[in-house]
């Protein structure tokens, strides 16, 4: 079966599901189910009225008529021009793998994407996308791909253990590659001209055509029939650039601040030792270097309640992200699980709320907090909190904006219920066994009265710090996260 996916686009943040632009759909057929990672990212599979029998060359058509009368088809015409105008992406999947448009890129390299355009607009000064195949294009006018060539190549099972359960007119897919063209033919008469109309056109008829064909190819195996779109993908170099470009600002940073408390330590500990006959009594006891701050070192901060929230709320997000990370670095969370990666972080932070709470209500109490009531909630809402309003207000904007990122309200009520009756239940629990045991005791007493801070110069006030002893560490996590957002967009 061929399942379609949403339309996307790097020119919009907007995704919208397939029928959105009147695209052929099926009503009676149900959709897979999709689990909680995929509904979060906006994932909309459904199924799709191309069929594709296999071993079998077929084509079939189906005409989509635009008319100037009716208002409805006159809104899907306008959105089909601005999807061919922000270069709006088609996402298909056979056999759970997605459908690609190979092709040559400026540097004459193949490139195979994960989705394929669905028309070209050739703007009114000549210009068009990279995807576009249409030659000696007129200007301001759209063509739209209403014919799209499938290649399925596929395993035959021979030398493999499983080949056994297949007949000679079997196998399993290794690849499905598509090719787009505009013809305007009910035939697929590849010498007709394409399906053209400008900006002000009104009267348009669209004949969606396709073909299938299949292709044996026993030279890749199918356990890694998804290599020839990773290693096709140009992110693969801007991700070693980033994890060199962070090795580097890490030992950069780590051997600056080790130079300095090496040479700090041996200045302060050479002067302790050193032995001079004429010190009085009054200047040997005189504290200097990292004796004037011994003192105040573990002083409780004035916002002890907040720091301690946040200190078990990253807590938890550190642990989720570690477990997540060594799962998809041992192969449960493939591409083609769609949807795990979430999934297995939303689990896995529900379910650790009890480190959450047992670390927040141990530095509540070693910072002398008497409330502890008020810790707990806080611990347990106060940054789910923020996270789900954010996403709430973006939720609207989304619905909206009729994009097919919105998540439906029985999905909202379904995080309340992880975060209400299993988050909040493990923080009160962690909460309760941290303020159960002894508060930790400083190494060193702390003073009564606080030290007086001297003046400081402008450099090392807070905002100016943070600025300048911010900008490598920014730098670094940036393009970290670039990467990592961009890998999770194309998931």
């Amino acid at each position: 079966e061929v399942f379609v996916h949403r339309l996307d686009s790097v020119e919009s943040v907007l995704p919208y599901e397939y029928a959105y632009f009147d695209f052929c759909t099926v009503i009676d057929e149900p959709s897979p189910v999709e689990n909680l990672g995929q509904v979060l990212f906006g994932e909309r599979i459904r199924p799709s009225p191309y069929k594709a029998s296999f071993n079998f060359f077929l084509y079939k058509f189906n005409i989509d008529t635009f008319t100037a009368t009716d208002v409805k088809q006159q809104k899907y015409l306008k959105r089909l021009m601005k999807g061919m105008v922000l270069n709006y992406q088609q996402h298909w999947i056979i056999d759970n793998m997605p459908v690609t448009l190979c092709y040559l890129n400026s540097e004459n390299k193949e490139f195979c994407s994960r989705g394929f355009p669905i028309g070209c607009y050739v703007t009114k000064r000549g210009q068009s996308k990279e995807t576009c195949n249409i030659r000696d294009g007129k200007n301001d006018t759209f063509y739209i791909f209403n014919h799209l060539d499938f290649e399925i190549s596929y395993h035959s099972g021979a030398g493999e253990t499983w080949g056994a359960a297949f007949g000679e007119d079997g196998g399993r897919i290794i690849a499905a590659k598509v090719q787009v063209s505009s013809l305007n033919s009910e035939t697929c008469e590849r010498s007709a001209q394409p399906v053209m109309f400008q900006s002000t056109s009104t009267e348009v008829e669209i004949p969606f055509t396709y073909s299938v064909s299949f292709k044996r190819n026993n030279d890749i195996r199918w356990a890694s029939r998804w290599d020839y779109i990773l290693k096709s993908l140009p992110q693969t170099s801007i991700q070693w650039f980033s994890i060199l470009n962070s090795l580097v600002v890490v030992l950069f940073l780590s051997g600056m601040v080790a130079m300095i408390l090496v040479r700090t330590l041996f200045k302060d500990i050479a002067r302790y030792n050193q032995i001079v006959d004429n010190i009085s009594e009054e200047d040997a006891q005189e504290e200097s270097g990292w004796k004037l701050v011994h003192g105040d070192v573990f002083r409780p901060p004035s916002k002890g309640m907040l720091l301690s929230v946040l200190v078990g709320n990253g807590v938890q997000i550190a642990i989720m992200s570690l477990i997540t990370l060594i799962l998809a670095c041992l192969g449960f969370l493939s591409p083609s699980s769609r949807g795990a990666l979430m999934t297995c972080a939303i689990v896995c932070y529900v379910l650790l709320g009890t480190p959450a709470g047992y670390t927040s209500a141990r530095f509540y109490k070693m910072f002398g907090g008497g409330n502890w009531k008020k810790n707990v909630l806080m611990t347990a809402i106060a940054c789910p909190g923020v996270i789900f309003s954010i996403f709430f207000i973006l939720n609207i904007v989304l619905w909206a904006n009729g994009s097919s990122a919105a998540i439906p309200f029985t999905t909202f009520i379904a995080l309340l219920a992880l975060w209400f009756c299993v988050s909040t239940p493990l923080v009160f629990f962690g909460a309760y066994r941290g303020f159960k045991n002894h508060a930790p005791q400083s190494p060193v007493r702390t003073n009564q009265i606080p030290r007086q801070i001297p003046e400081q110069t402008f450099y090392t006030k807070p905002l100016p710090g943070i600025l300048m002893g911010g900008v490598l560490p920014f730098g670094c996590i940036f393009i970290q996260l670039f990467s990592i957002y961009m890998k999770i967009y194309q998931i």
